[in-house]
């Protein structure tokens, strides 16, 4: 069949001024759940990949998340033919995605469920259970981790997963905590996370991420990244991260969209560089460090400073 997919949506969630560490999270119809775009028939060729050789790394789930992560198939195995009637379908043959042609006829239990989701679209889900020391990992399907190892974190209190990340514990965790304690099923709220990634290998030609859970931060300036090729060596990575709650389980599903663009896309648009710049400028310097910022910071800003600056209207 003919398959048209819309492009991707280009999200720039980088701002100027005073840097701000806050949730930003917006409430979106439930409809608005799943991402379709051009580059599902990749990123999902490289989810399949990693089920198939690194099924260990990408899935995981403790002891008594069985009911949770079944709830969650059955959920995308619902709202998918629904949202995407020309895509996916349910029948007395199966499930069938005909995006990449699979029919999906076994029962699932367990963590295999989470395999079957993670093979159904590009968003990976990491399934969270309300406890008094706040929410839990339970289980993950996380085919593109940001530089952690989800056998790590499973089992762990959200704010000790978070617990690497500056400013976390004493700015995010506690507003984090009650927002999912209190999240109503029915409700999707969202919210966008970025970062600039350096190593092209990280990355298809079809700009989808690749795995990256052994991602080291190096914090000196890398020497082969100078302002006359620093805008073509980076990459935005944009996180579209999403929170719902499962109905029956009553577990939380914070759920994430991995984009990866090529700065050159970015910056195509008059202003964006001074943009980026000021963000960049505005990080503190823990939190770029832990970005890995440093290894290209200053090459990048010498490039960045460098564009045009937005026209003037007349």
């Amino acid at each position: 069949m003919d398959v048209f997919l819309p492009p991707e949506i280009l999200y720039r969630p980088y701002a100027p001024g005073p840097y701000r560490m806050a949730m930003g999270l917006t409430a979106e119809k439930f409809s608005g759940l799943i991402e379709l775009d051009a580059t599902y028939p990749a990123q999902m060729a490289e989810r399949r990949r990693l089920l198939a050789e690194r099924a260990a790394d990408v899935v995981a789930a403790l002891q008594g998340a069985e009911t949770a992560c079944a709830e969650l198939l059955a959920l995308l195995q619902e709202f998918l033919p629904r949202r995407f009637p020309e895509f996916f379908a349910r029948g007395e043959n199966g499930f069938e995605n005909r995006l990449t042609g699979e029919c999906v006829t076994e029962d699932a239990r367990g963590k295999r469920c989470l395999a079957l989701a993670a093979r159904l679209v590009p968003e990976d889900f990491c399934l969270l259970r309300v406890t008094d020391e706040g929410p839990v990992l339970i289980a993950a399907a996380l085919c593109f981790p940001a530089r952690w190892v989800l056998a790590e974190k499973l089992g762990r209190a959200l704010a000790a997963v978070h617990a690497p990340v500056p400013f976390y514990g004493a700015r995010l965790a506690a507003p984090v905590d009650r927002f999912i304690a209190a999240l109503k099923p029915g409700r999707l709220a969202v919210r966008l996370n970025w970062s600039l990634l350096d190593d092209a290998s990280l990355f298809q030609s079809n700009n989808a991420a690749l795995f990256q859970s052994d991602g080291k931060s190096s914090p000196a300036p890398d020497p082969a990244i100078t302002p006359g090729n620093a805008v073509e060596k980076i990459f935005l990575r944009v996180e579209r991260q999403s929170f719902f709650r499962l109905v029956a389980s009553g577990t939380v599903c914070f759920a994430i969209r991995t984009h990866v663009y090529p700065l050159t896309r970015v910056l195509a648009q008059p202003g964006e560089a001074a943009r980026l710049a000021a963000a960049i400028r505005a990080m503190p310097d823990e939190m770029a460090r832990y970005k890995n910022f440093p290894k290209f910071r200053a090459a990048l800003l010498v490039a960045l400073d460098g564009f045009p600056s937005e026209p003037k209207s007349l």
